[in-house]
């Protein structure tokens, strides 16, 4: 019961500082100011990691791999914590590889919340400086879905499509992840 306990802790704080970090790389990569509330809270989460970062491993085209990689890198000591915690059963040697699963995870679980933010928000309240910032995070993932999906009585079912493709991916990556702990 107590490692229970302890995996969903670690697994709040760890989706937290590691979600911002990726909601760093996001809003980098979409050009959105971080003059804004959400921009300002992700930089006071995630500033003591990947400023240190930044002075090893660079940008690339635009990319800022530094958000990338502290979020692995907090995923990666979450699972590490719990290997430690749990006597070092299953192989160590896998363990990059499971902060990897566990890192998408996160991001199917993120960009699903996302989308579901984004629909309420149009529905509720479009013009909202929230829907503002939802829309632009989720078009990347929602155009290709909407090349495809044609508005059904002016309404946009591609937020609906991307939501099952990312249950579907979810699944699939919580049993590899099961398959690679057990």
């Amino acid at each position: 019961m107590w490692m229970h306990l302890v995996n969903m802790v670690l697994e709040v704080l760890a989706g937290l500082v590691a979600g911002a970090c990726l909601l760093r790389f996001v809003m980098q990569w979409q050009r959105i100011s971080f003059q804004q509330p959400m921009g300002r809270f992700v930089f006071a989460v995630t500033d003591w990691l990947v400023l240190p970062l930044r002075k090893v491993v660079p940008a690339v085209s635009g990319w800022d791999l530094s958000s990338l990689l502290a979020a692995w890198l907090v995923k990666l000591a979450q699972f590490g914590l719990l290997w430690f915690l749990a006597g070092g059963r299953g192989e160590l040697g896998l363990l990059p590889l499971v902060g990897l699963v566990g890192l998408a995870q996160l991001v199917v679980s993120a960009l699903g919340a996302l989308v579901l933010v984004l629909a309420v928000m149009s529905w509720v309240n479009p013009g909202s400086p929230l829907h503002v910032l939802t829309d632009r995070l989720c078009a990347p993932f929602l155009q290709p879905f909407r090349r495809w999906i044609p508005l059904v009585g002016g309404v946009d079912l591609s937020p609906l499509a991307l939501l099952l493709v990312l249950q579907v991916l979810g699944m699939v990556l919580a049993q590899l992840q099961l398959s690679w702990m057990y």
